[in-house]
C-alpha cells in the first residue's frame, strides 16, 4: 500500500535577508521545454514536460548511452573498428543526403571516431556503423536502447531506430530527454566533453558543431540538436556556470532561431534566479517508514549523499518533504535497504525526488508482535475500503 508522509522542513534556511519576488519565467515559443540543475535534480522550470514527443536526432543520445555503457563494461573499446556497411552508407551515409560523416563505404572506423561523428556532427552513418558492429544488426542494437532507457529511469520513451528518422511508434517526454542527458553528464564525464568540440573533420571534410549554444552561451559544452518536419527543432544543450551545471530541452520549434533564443533563454533565467540549499546533509536520517511484523515498529530512512535543492534567490517559499513508500515495509529490514523517494515540493510544484534507503536493521519481530501488526493493517484497510464506498 501506498504510503505518504509529509515532513516538516524549516522555512528559514530558504530566506535570504528579504523576502523577493522571483523573476518571473521567460516567454518562449516552445511548446514542450524542461529545466533541472544536474547535480541535485532540482526542476527550475518545466512546460507540458511530460507529452510524448517525435525525438528526431535527439534519439542519438540514447544510441550513445548505449555505447557508453558498452565501453564502461569493458564489452568493446575505442579502438574497436566497425565496418561502414552498404546499410548504413545508403541510409545514413553521403547517399542519404542527411546528417552524416561522410564514413567512405566499405571502411573501417574507430568507435572513438564514430561517437564523434555523431556527438558532433550528428552522423546518421556512425549511429548504424555503431550499432551493427555492437549487436549485429540495428534491431537488435534498438532493444538495448529500450533496455537501458528502462535501466535508468525512463518509463514513457520508446526507441525504434538509432538515428530518430521519423516513425511514428518513436515517442520521448521532454523530461525524460533531461533525465537521458543528466545521466551521461553524471556518469560518462570523459566521453560527454566530446559534445562540446567546435568542429570534427572525417574523410577530409570538416563539419561544425551542429549544437547553436557552443560558442554562443557562456559555459555551453553540449549536447544535442535535432530536426525533422514532423517533430520540428529540437534542442537538449547543458552549460556550466560558477560551478552549477543546467540541463534544458525544447522541442517543437518553428526554425532553427527560436530553438537557440529560447534554450538561451531558459539557462539565464536558472543561472540568474537560483541557488543550492541543503536539505539534509550525508547520513543525517530524512523520516521514518511504518515497519511490518519487526522488533521495532520504525525504520530511520536516509538518502545516499547531501539532499541539495536549487531554490530561488532571496524569495520565500514553502518547501514540504514527502516520504513516498509503498508498506508498511515488511520485516527484517537490512540497512542500505531501498524503501522509496524522498519528494520535495516548492510551493505546489514536485521539484526534487531522491531515492531513500533504511539507515539500519530492524529485525522480524516475535509471533505475538507479528499477529498484532496483522490485526492492526486488516483493521487499517477495512476502514480505508469502507471509506472508498462512502
Amino acid at each position: 500500500m501506498r504510503r505518504i508522509s509529509v515532513l516538516a522542513l524549516a522555512a528559514a534556511m530558504f530566506l535570504g535577508p528579504a523576502a523577493l519576488t522571483l523573476a518571473a519565467p521567460p516567454q518562449i515559443l516552445a511548446p514542450h521545454a524542461f529545466l533541472i540543475e544536474a547535480e541535485t535534480g532540482s526542476i527550475l522550470f518545466e512546460k507540458q514536460s511530460d507529452a510524448l514527443v517525435a525525438p528526431a536526432s535527439l534519439a542519438k543520445l540514447m544510441t550513445v548511452n548505449v555505447v557508453f555503457d558498452q565501453l564502461q563494461l569493458g564489452n568493446i573499446s575505442l579502438d574497436n573498428e566497425y565496418v561502414i556497411s552498404v546499410n548504413a552508407w545508403r541510409k545514413g551515409g553521403a547517399p542519404s543526403h542527411g546528417s552524416t560523416m561522410y564514413a567512405a563505404l566499405h571502411s573501417r572506423v574507430k568507435v572513438e571516431d564514430l561517437l564523434k561523428g555523431v556527438m558532433i556532427q550528428s552522423a546518421n552513418d556512425g549511429c548504424i556503423a555503431l550499432a551493427e558492429g555492437i549487436a549485429g544488426n540495428e534491431t537488435e542494437f534498438v532493444r538495448m536502447m529500450n533496455d537501458r532507457a528502462r535501466e535508468i529511469g525512463l518509463v514513457k520513451s520508446y526507441f525504434t531506430n538509432v538515428d530518430g528518422l521519423p516513425d511514428p511508434k518513436m515517442r520521448v517526454t521532454p523530461r525524460e530527454l533531461a533525465v537521458m542527458a543528466r545521466y551521461i553528464v553524471l556518469n560518462y564525464p570523459d566521453y560527454y566533453k566530446w559534445f562540446g568540440e567546435r568542429e570534427f573533420t572525417w574523410n577530409k571534410i570538416r563539419q561544425q558543431n551542429r549544437n547553436p549554444l557552443i560558442g554562443a552561451f557562456d559555459g555551453a559544452d553540449g549536447m544535442k540538436t535535432g530536426f525533422t518536419n514532423e517533430a520540428g527543432y529540437n534542442l537538449v544543450g547543458s552549460a556550466v556556470q560558477n560551478g552549477v551545471r543546467l540541463i534544458v530541452v525544447v522541442t517543437g520549434l518553428k526554425n532553427a532561431k527560436d530553438r537557440a533564443d529560447d534554450a538561451k533563454k531558459l539557462l539565464d533565467y536558472g543561472f540568474k534566479n537560483f541557488d543550492a540549499r541543503i536539505l539534509f546533509a550525508d547520513g543525517q536520517n530524512v523520516a521514518e517508514a511504518k515497519v511490518y511484523g519487526g522488533a521495532r515498529g520504525r525504520v530511520a530512512v536516509s538518502a545516499k549523499g547531501t539532499v541539495k535543492l536549487m531554490v530561488p534567490r532571496g524569495v520565500s517559499d514553502k518547501i514540504t518533504a514527502k516520504l513516498v513508500y509503498t508498506g508498511p515495509v515488511r520485516a527484517p529490514v537490512r540497512e542500505g535497504q531501498a524503501i522509496g523517494n524522498l519528494q520535495v515540493w516548492r510551493g505546489d510544484a514536485k521539484v526534487l525526488e531522491v531515492p531513500v534507503q533504511a539507515s539500519e536493521n530492524v529485525a522480524a519481530g516475535s509471533i505475538s508482535q507479528r499477529a498484532i501488526d496483522a490485526a492492526s493493517e486488516l483493521v487499517i484497510n477495512l476502514f480505508r475500503s469502507a471509506a472508498k464506498r462512502i
